[in-house]
């Protein structure tokens, strides 16, 4: 038998939590769609997202190292994945929606430049008198606008849920403005789930990559509370009991811990606000996704240490500092010469200014484009 959207929308009604976001309570699409035979709406706008180039872009696109520096780093892409099982994961145990969740955790690094936040600040400081550039605003501006896959209209034209969960995203080092989303609500539970989910899959994973690089040494780690924990449980002391094997172990544990002290800590705030709909989340003056105050402390001595010892790593530094200059003369050119342009990026000159074709151009390349451009543009000798 199959399974048709009515069903599914029915089972959502009965499986949800009271504060879930229900498909069928949807504010719906800017432009009118006959809904799905056997598709949620927030199914649909998952489907979408996978289906974009921006969503293939991301394999190429660098988290904190570049992509010259080897395979075995996280990409955007694998991160977006990694916070999607998590959000999923912690959305099923909080009995909110999993498919908005999934879709939003997908959609919500499609607005980042190449080579990682050191792109994402080079192509904010040369847009400062354009605009400026956050990738919240670029991936809601790609949904909308950008990706071109129907006749009848530009964008992907998904849910307002969706688009609202991209613009309130937040994380440690992101604030969106969502002007055109009820700007002093809080997001819906599912938009705080992914948020978290965020923060759990960087650290953990900036984490192991910094020790698979020899960037960070179990030495270094000894002082960190959540490390001593964990390597307590797992009988693995200092850099003589560390192996490939043992940050396995350690990484997923750390993961685990994270989820499973998030889920607690929600769910008995969740019981103390007395939330029984989608609007008494919003209505909250802070958000309800949250972790133990134990946790908080020990996340906020991580995150630190991971700034002054791997973000600030001299080979880091040395990697942001490349990526800055070889985005900044990408772009003072591009702007002087807009004819360098390909033909169907010129063609958005009718509408936008130089300096925005210009970024959105930039901003979607991934490294190696970004490299190859660099060089068939200043190096006399390779081919355009």
């Amino acid at each position: 038998m199959i399974l048709w959207r009515e069903e599914l929308e029915q089972q959502e009604s009965e499986r949800l939590a009271p504060y879930g976001m229900k498909s069928c309570d949807s504010r719906g699409r800017h432009y009118c769609e006959d809904e799905h035979a056997y598709r949620t709406s927030y199914q649909r706008d998952r489907d979408r997202i996978i289906h974009t180039t921006a969503f293939r872009r991301l394999e190429y696109k660098t988290q904190v190292f570049i992509i010259t520096e080897g395979d075995y780093y996280r990409t955007r892409l694998t991160h977006t994945i990694e916070v999607a099982q998590i959000g999923r994961t912690i959305a099923r145990a909080l009995r909110a929606n999993e498919d908005l969740t999934e879709a939003i955790c997908l959609a919500h690094d499609l607005g980042h430049g190449p080579f990682g936040h050191s792109g994402e600040e080079a192509l904010n400081q040369l847009m400062a008198e354009y605009g400026g550039f956050d990738h919240n605003h670029q991936s809601l501006r790609i949904v909308e606008k950008l990706e071109h896959r129907f006749p009848d209209f530009r964008g992907l034209n998904l849910t307002w849920e969706v688009r609202e969960g991209i613009m309130k995203h937040e994380s440690e080092y992101d604030r969106g403005l969502a002007v055109a989303f009820d700007p002093d609500k809080r997001g819906t539970l599912e938009c705080q789930i992914v948020n978290a989910a965020d923060e759990i899959a960087y650290s953990t994973a900036d984490l192991d990559d910094g020790l698979r690089s020899g960037m960070l040494t179990p030495d270094q780690l000894g002082d960190l509370g959540l490390w001593r924990e964990v390597t307590t449980e797992l009988w693995v002391e200092g850099s003589a009991g560390f192996s490939e094997i043992n940050r396995h172990r350690i990484i997923r544990r750390l993961v685990g811990k994270e989820v499973t002290d998030l889920v607690r800590a929600t769910h008995e705030l969740l019981l103390a606000t007395q939330a029984q709909s989608v609007d008494d989340i919003r209505n909250l003056t802070s958000n309800v996704v949250t972790h133990s105050e134990p946790m908080r402390a020990k996340n906020r001595e991580l995150k630190d240490f991971l700034y002054e010892n791997l973000y600030c790593h001299w080979r880091v530094m040395r990697m942001a500092s490349k990526a800055y200059r070889i985005l900044t003369q990408l772009f003072q050119l591009l702007v002087e010469e807009p004819r360098l342009l390909p033909n169907q990026t010129q063609a958005h000159l009718k509408d936008e200014t130089i300096q925005r074709v210009v970024c959105d151009y930039i901003a979607g390349m991934t490294d190696r484009y970004a490299l190859q451009e660099y060089q068939k543009l200043f190096d006399p000798m390779q081919k355009v």
